[in-house]
């Protein structure tokens, strides 16, 4: 059958799909299982004859709407938070891993650029840091504690201050997407760059590991998010710039809609990690080495597989449960 053809006659079904997507018309989750089957079966038949066809996109579109519609309407589910952190957000995460890609890409090379500005550059740290902050570290290093500044400060006046500032540069690497994306970028770069200048300054004053110890038991979790936080403003801005077959306004609603989910998913991390700022980070000097690595290594462990790791195994289980055999 021709593409032209093929379209044609499914073209009302289609609209149909659509139509309970975006809550024009009412489905209940047996319905709409019935309608993801359907799709399935025409999106199987175009990726085998129109395999770089338009027509795929937008129907794998379709599916992975439909698909969570039906997620989110499940009868057994009674917790929606539990069902919002353990189906909906991994499944957000899988359908946009790309631009979680494009973010660590960015942000790593963004460290990168960092680094090298403060090898070759001797003052850039202090301009990017503040001569304050450099001048106030040194001293700190000079008595033996190179992340003392983390002690200024009650627990609970730092918890609460580092929380609400962490907050607000993640709200801001989410919804200055809406520019295009572009707001996005310029925020995710510039703290790229001064972590990876802030890092090498405490290279080059042979304190590195001291250093590692102390910041990263809080900044694994904070660093982490900010950088999923990064994607979700992607999201946003690529559903402005690339609507696909959908009117752009339909794109930015989804776009939109999605993007904050996996944006409030970062919320605990983001909170867990002023916790061990405000009451942690500031005893790393005096902590066994060991217990050091194990909450690095931890923190960095579970947000790693919630956001890298986790999506792909629930995705690869729903699929086979969903998907018909021929």
């Amino acid at each position: 059958m021709r593409e032209v053809a093929f379209i044609k006659q499914n073209k009302e079904k289609w609209l149909e799909f659509e139509q309970a997507i975006f809550g024009k018309s009412k489905k209940n989750p047996d319905e709409l299982a019935s309608l993801y089957i359907h799709l399935m079966n025409d999106l199987s038949y175009a990726q085998t004859y129109y395999p770089k066809s338009k027509t795929v996109v937008y129907l794998n579109y379709l599916a992975s709407q439909i698909y969570q519609k039906i997620y989110k309407n499940k009868r057994e589910e009674t917790n929606r938070l539990v069902y919002f952190f353990k189906t909906e957000v991994p499944l957000l995460v899988y359908e946009y891993r790309r631009y979680l890609l494009y973010a660590f890409i960015l942000f790593f090379m963004s460290v990168g650029i960092g680094v090298l500005s403060a090898q070759n550059d001797a003052t850039f740290v202090r301009l990017i840091l503040s001569d304050g902050y450099v001048n106030q570290t040194l001293e700190n290093i000079k008595d033996g504690n190179p992340v003392a500044i983390y002690k200024s400060g009650s627990n609970w006046s730092t918890f609460i201050g580092i929380t609400i500032n962490n907050l607000m540069v993640g709200m801001r690497c989410y919804i200055y997407g809406i520019f295009a994306g572009i707001g996005t970028f310029f925020v995710l770069i510039q703290n790229a760059i001064m972590l990876g200048s802030f890092q090498y300054f405490f290279y080059q004053e042979k304190v590195f590991w001291e250093s590692v110890r102390g910041i990263w038991i809080h900044g694994a979790m904070e660093i982490f998010g900010i950088v999923i936080e990064s994607a979700a403003g992607f999201i946003l801005g690529a559903s402005i710039l690339f609507p696909k077959t959908f009117s752009r306004l339909n794109s930015f609603k989804t776009g939109f809609k999605n993007s904050l989910k996996i944006f409030l998913s970062t919320i605990p991390f983001t909170i867990a990690a002023g916790f061990l700022e405000g009451f942690i980070t500031r005893y790393s000097i005096d902590m066994p080495r060991a217990l050091n690595v194990l909450i690095i290594v931890g923190t960095l462990a579970l947000i790693s597989y919630y956001y890298l790791i986790y999506p792909f195994i629930l995705h690869k289980k729903h699929h086979r449960k969903h998907v018909p055999t021929f």
